[in-house]
């Protein structure tokens, strides 16, 4: 089985092709477009100008992932260019290029597409949807909407083999019941897995998310976008300890298992406001306030995960997201893990695997696929959810 994946949710336009044999997963090929230095200037991502490249990006993207698994061949001849004004009313520039494209090539040997269709930026997830839709209606393929955090938690399941690109999903029964952490810059949650396919959220961010935090503190301090990479290399560096600052820790000690970073963000602003400008130009300072709020969110993603891993009995602890590409975090969280339950297995996704990418995305459709399921939701209430695609 080969399905395609596509990933729209926020600012990269990514999409990927998987193959299916048995137990054995390759990765035939895998593209994404980042809209980094787009979204630089604002210090994150403005949702209007995150749907306009996405529009830009998807067809040649698409070109890229056929072309890459030698499943891109022209047509013999033109038969006419198809009619996709309803299907992409609102996404003009997008229905002229997907157009042009399908009226010059084949429809590739592809068994299932699949997309994001929640959560995440509504405008952005719309151009995924309706680009998706357009493929399905006009190749005939089945289309399977997917939850975006199934996808984040799935990868970190998968486990390298010997073959260049192939991967096996582990999900024996003795892994379960396991704990997903999720944290990336829409999302932070915990989610207890009782096998695949089976998730309750039991925890989840109340404002911002940690990635989200990240951005904003870093563009106050002037490290740039994304955040979250720029003050862990802040962070990482050697420092003299001139400026010793203590934030606080939002809701570690709550009964709860939600989160809550805006409050972490004003103890940022509030200390920064206070400071002169010498001080706030200082590299000393910087570097102390980056290290600080980086062990403040992981000090606070730990102990609710720990605690949770007590409460619940689990066997495993998974994280997924583009945070837990923080090499601080996945550290820390493995070795106090290892320390107070030594038995419970820990998996974090491969680096790259870690961003949004189209092989999430097709590998959760798989699995519903597999078990008949033809849309997947794991409830989130606070963010957008498109349930039906």
């Amino acid at each position: 089985m080969i399905i395609l994946g596509i990933e729209t949710s926020c600012d990269d336009t990514a999409l990927a092709l998987l193959e299916v044999q048995g137990e054995t997963y390759r990765i035939l090929s895998q593209e994404a477009s980042s809209q980094t230095a787009l979204h630089k200037k604002w210090g994150g991502v403005v949702p209007n100008l995150a749907q306009r490249e996405h529009q830009r990006n998807l067809v040649p993207v698409l070109k890229k992932v056929l072309e890459e698994a030698d499943l891109l061949n022209k047509k013999k001849s033109e038969k006419g260019t198809p009619d996709l004004h309803i299907l992409l009313e609102r996404e003009q520039e997008l229905q002229k290029k997907l157009s042009h494209f399908l009226s010059q090539y084949e429809k590739p040997p592809i068994d299932l597409i699949s997309v994001t269709s929640h959560p995440g930026l509504e405008p952005a997830l719309w151009v995924g949807i309706n680009f998706a839709k357009a493929l399905s209606a006009t190749w005939n393929i089945p289309l399977l909407g997917v939850d975006h955090l199934e996808g984040h938690l799935l990868v970190s399941l998968l486990e390298e083999e010997k073959s260049n690109n192939s991967f096996r999903l582990l999900h024996a029964p003795e892994m379960f019941p396991a704990l997903a952490l999720i944290v990336s810059g829409g999302h932070t949650a915990l989610l207890l897995m009782e096998g695949l396919g089976v998730y309750r959220m039991i925890g989840e961010t109340r404002d911002d998310a940690a990635g989200e935090c990240f951005d904003k503190v870093a563009r106050l301090l002037s490290l740039g976008y994304p955040g979250g990479p720029a003050i862990a290399k802040k962070a990482a560096e050697k420092q003299s300890g001139e400026y010793s600052i203590v934030l606080p820790r939002p809701m570690i000690h709550t009964k709860d298992y939600d989160f809550s970073f805006s409050g972490l963000k004003t103890a940022v602003l509030y200390d920064f406001q206070k400071r002169s400008s010498q001080v706030k130009k200082s590299a000393s300072y910087v570097r102390a306030m980056a290290k600080e709020v980086e062990q403040a969110i992981c000090d606070v993603l730990i102990s609710k995960t720990l605690k949770a891993v007590q409460e619940y009995g689990v066997h495993t602890v998974l994280m997924g997201g583009g945070v837990v590409a923080n090499e601080h975090l996945r550290t820390e969280l493995k070795n106090l893990l290892h320390k107070d339950f030594p038995a419970v297995l820990f998996r974090a996704p491969n680096i790259p695997l870690c961003t949004d990418n189209g092989v999430m995305i097709a590998i959760a459709a798989f699995q519903n696929w597999e078990q008949g399921k033809r849309t997947t939701t794991i409830q989130a209430s606070s963010h957008t959810t498109i349930s039906e695609i």
